[in-house]
């Protein structure tokens, strides 16, 4: 009786460990998803950035607008 109750609190530890491990895996998602906008919204800064060396290219060298930012 003893072991049975030995193995029911290991078996509850046990359980204990995997709603714990389970809790760190939402974790784990939650933190890739803010990190997956992060990178979105670093992806769309890039390019509104892009977007404005072309346009200030286009706009002093009257060309097609793809100078290369060092070159303004």
């Amino acid at each position: 009786m003893q072991a049975d109750a030995f193995t029911m609190q290991a078996n509850a530890f046990t359980m204990q460990a995997d709603a714990f491990t389970m809790q760190a895996d939402t974790f784990m998602m939650q933190a890739n998803a803010f990190t997956m906008q992060a990178d979105a919204f670093t992806m769309q800064a890039n390019a509104l950035t892009l977007s404005g060396y072309y346009q200030i290219s286009f706009a002093k060298n009257n060309s097609c607008g793809l100078g290369h930012p060092a070159l303004i």
